[in-house]
């Protein structure tokens, strides 16, 4: 638990790394933080995302003797408790806690420290249950209902719930978000992907997996995802030239405003772009980018990509331009006069 008034002192290993000077996984690999001596977490046994009190790192840190934490306060209400620590003072299953928090009393007493949600004990003991949830369809949400969130608003509220909880399932984010099993699952694999990607680019040797790991992500909830953040990075990688050709396109007066190209994953392991031609003299409504196979016309503005991931042969609409993946974008302009 997190003492009353001491959440500014709280530190994660991703903090303690950087007061060292080190990556975060240069601090994993020396094992510092598994030392007999080094001071132990504040957060829940066997919490995904460990939190230590700061001042009590500070002195471990500097060779000091390292002080105890306050074991009596007379604000014990004000603790601030994770998700396991509620579910144990209220006597239930994190998982039935999971469904408690979204109670509206329940949800604005929320406090995330270091990403990771919190309540206080005052209200993680007294706060009255919520009523049962509606019958759910198989998906999980109530029946004859769709999802709950908007899609432009999905990742931003899974994301601290993924925070919360590196662990989580779609059935989690279900429960929280009332959406589609399958709308949460493509959100988790979306988020997980992309802060894996994040520790590769910052570490080069890093691999996927062991970027999961760092992250706390589950193996049996990261197979897609370990996949899908090699292909961000790919994206990453690509998306100079891609804004190149888009700059090349607009002065030629094929596109009204310049905007990059939107890089789509019509599959885990694929990358592909797309860029709408909406000037009045454009020789196609749009072009696609894909990195199997390089540029082709497309004839839908609406559906671009087509169906699936598959590369679509050549016909009436669909031209594959210049030669290789990545033209020179006069080359490309000129192919597509």
């Amino acid at each position: 638990m997190i003492r009353a008034d001491r959440v500014h002192l709280v530190r994660t290993l991703a903090d303690i790394a950087e007061q060292r000077g080190v990556r975060l996984q240069t601090l994993l690999n020396s094992k510092l933080h598994q030392a007999v001596e080094f001071p132990e977490p504040i957060s829940a046994p066997g919490a995904r995302t460990r939190l230590y009190d700061g001042e009590q790192i500070d002195a471990y840190l500097t060779g000091r003797p390292v002080p105890a934490l306050p074991d009596t306060d007379t604000k014990l209400d004000d603790d601030l408790l994770d998700r396991q620590e509620c579910a144990a003072v209220r006597g239930v299953a994190p998982r039935t806690w999971d469904a408690y928090k979204t109670a509206p009393r329940i949800a604005e007493r929320l406090v995330v420290v270091a990403g990771v949600e919190h309540w206080p004990r005052s209200t993680a003991r007294s706060t009255p249950a919520p009523a049962p949830r509606p019958a759910t369809a198989a998906g999980g949400r109530p029946a004859r209902t769709g999802d709950q969130v908007p899609r432009d608003q999905l990742l931003a509220r899974t994301a601290p719930l993924l925070d919360a909880d590196p662990g989580i399932t779609s059935a989690g984010v279900v429960a929280a978000l009332g959406v589609h099993r399958d709308t949460a699952q493509d959100a988790l694999t979306q988020l997980r992907a992309d802060r894996m990607a994040d520790l590769m680019a910052a570490d080069p040797n890093l691999t996927a997996q062991q970027a999961a790991r760092t992250l706390h992500y589950p193996p049996a909830q990261t197979r897609r995802a370990t996949v899908r953040a090699q292909t961000v990075l790919r994206a990453r990688q690509a998306a100079p030239y891609l804004a190149s050709v888009g700059r090349e396109l607009h002065r030629a007066g094929w596109t009204s405003t310049h905007t990059d190209p939107t890089v789509q994953h019509p599959a885990d392991d694929v990358v592909a772009a797309v860029i709408l031609l909406d000037g009045p003299l454009a020789p196609a409504p749009a072009l696609v980018w894909d990195e199997r196979a390089g540029w082709r016309t497309a004839t839908s503005r609406r559906h671009p990509l087509g169906r699936g991931a598959a590369v679509p042969p050549p016909s009436d609409g669909t031209r594959y331009l210049a030669t290789g993946t990545t033209p020179h974008p006069a080359v490309l302009r000129d192919a597509l006069s």
